[in-house]
């Protein structure tokens, strides 16, 4: 039987590549016959992919860095860091098309000995969907493997079939009626990103109107988790088929400095051991999400008077200038 090759494309940023890297594992190691190989954009600052990395290549998942052209990505003053990221990720199309044609041309050469792998297709992260327009030069399908939670994607999609500019109802006292939700969400409790017109909110309709033109969305969820979600998702024929995978973890962790690490989750687990059951809160805001200090203290306020005991992964900003 003839072998196939998925070509996983994950945004940057150590969340989305280890998630990625983690349903690429799945898959391989559910058909001897399926190979991938995944493209690795990365800022200039960050170096935890590349750490992350260079212990995981295998025969069947390899990973490639891609490399552009720095002085083709848009100022950095010019734009807001969602767009700004989207424009980034925009700009390493060429360098993906190059190692894609690379790759179709050895499974062309060799195709007599049936050595290489086929490409079958591209699985790229939801912040992806420019590189949609390389999977068609290609002529292959493309699935999203979406990194967030199904409420989040029904929102999306939700919002893009209103005719109306959601970032008027700033600060109002409308409700969405979003089919996926038990209730009516109050507009003034939605991302900050989907207000902002020139930015973020501009952005995510657009990966959501892209995401309609794939063969299916895989989303890190489970239906015990998100039943109502998933099950609107899955009832609305007007989108992509919907593949829940989750809970797609990684539960070894990876860093530099292990032994401080396995002693800090350590005492993290015997705290978390002494409490009642769902007792606690965690918080975390994703591997590049920080606050200034003048943030922090009023969540800490906020979380001291909730009355609730709580875990919070918090991190320092990056350098200004990074």
């Amino acid at each position: 039987m003839s072998k196939a090759q998925l070509v996983f494309i994950p945004s940057p940023g150590i969340g989305h590549l280890v998630s990625t890297v983690e349903m690429a594992k799945l898959l391989v190691g559910r058909d001897d016959r399926l190979s991938i190989t995944i493209l690795i954009m990365k800022f200039p600052f960050d170096n935890k992919g590349t750490s992350y990395t260079q212990s995981l290549s295998s025969d069947r998942i390899r990973f490639l860095d891609l490399f552009h052209d720095a002085s083709s990505t848009a100022d950095r003053n010019s734009k807001a860091p969602d767009p700004l990221l989207y424009d980034y990720i925009e700009n390493h199309k060429t360098p993906v098309r190059d190692v894609v044609s690379e790759i179709v041309s050895k499974s062309e050469s060799e195709s007599e000995t049936d050595s290489t792998p086929r490409l079958a297709g591209f699985v790229i992260d939801m912040l992806c969907t420019p590189m949609i327009d390389v999977a068609n030069e290609f002529g292959v399908p493309t699935y999203v493997f979406f990194t967030s939670s199904a409420g989040f994607l029904s929102l999306m999609f939700h919002i893009d079939t209103l005719q109306q500019d959601i970032t008027e109802l700033k600060d109002s006292d409308a409700a969405l009626n979003v089919p996926a939700y038990a209730n009516p969400v109050p507009a003034k409790v939605l991302p900050s990103v989907l207000f902002d017109k020139e930015g973020g909110f501009t952005m995510f309709i657009n990966i959501t109107k892209r995401c309609r033109e794939t063969q299916g969305i895989i989303v890190n969820t489970f239906m015990e988790l998100e039943f109502h979600a998933l099950k609107s998702l899955q009832d609305d024929h007007t989108i992509p088929k919907m593949y829940s995978v989750g809970p797609v973890l990684n539960l070894k962790g990876g860093s530099s400095n292990e032994a401080q690490n396995s002693q800090s989750e350590a005492d993290i687990m015997r705290w978390l051991d002494d409490q009642d059951p769902s007792s606690v809160v965690f918080l975390c805001f994703g591997s590049m999400g920080s606050f200034d200090g003048d943030q922090v203290k009023e969540i800490a306020r906020a979380l001291e008077s909730c009355g609730h005991r709580f875990l919070w992964s918090l991190r320092q900003p990056p350098l200004k200038g990074l």
